[in-house]
């Protein structure tokens, strides 16, 4: 699929459907738990936090159901090695006000680029891209069309059922 990735429907439907294009009627609804899912009992520290902090509000919104968990726990677990490296790189960076802790001594007493620094912009491309499936995801629900359409056409109430 060539272009921008389309908005998931549901946030379509919170921001009143700003372009006026039709909405994907048929796309896959998963059924939306009375509370939140439970975070993964293998979440802890940040992970866990994040999680906290964000599925009360993905979940009012429609964009947490029991298959975006994982998704989910995926994104929090980026989010907490990204958290950890900056918060090292910073102390580091306190210790050191000339590189700010982006450059190490290696062991033969060169310079190299702080590892830290790579796996926080790691773990921020994948909470990005976690972000951007979650809900397994509501970007691709809004792709997907999970049935014929019968309600708006000429042969509409013909098939019992439809």
């Amino acid at each position: 699929m060539k272009g921008r990735r389309p908005l998931p429907t549901n946030w379509k439907v919170l921001r009143g459907n700003p372009g006026k294009r039709p909405l994907n009627k048929n796309e896959p609804k998963p059924e939306i738990p009375n509370e939140p899912p439970a975070a993964p009992s293998f979440l802890t520290g940040y992970a866990l936090e994040e999680w906290r902090r964000i599925s009360v509000e993905a979940h009012r919104l429609g964009l947490l159901t029991g298959v975006d968990v994982m998704p989910m726990a995926a994104y929090c677990d980026a989010y907490e090695r990204w958290r950890t490296a900056r918060e090292t790189v910073a102390a580091m960076a306190e210790r050191d006000p000339v590189m700010h802790g982006l450059i190490v001594r290696t062991q033969s007493g060169g310079a190299a680029a702080n590892p830290l620094v790579w796996i926080a912009a790691n773990a921020a491309r994948d909470m990005v891209r976690y972000a951007a499936e979650l809900g397994m995801s509501p970007a691709a629900r809004s792709r997907i069309n999970a049935g014929v359409d019968l309600d708006d056409g000429k042969f509409a109430g013909l098939i019992p059922g439809y």
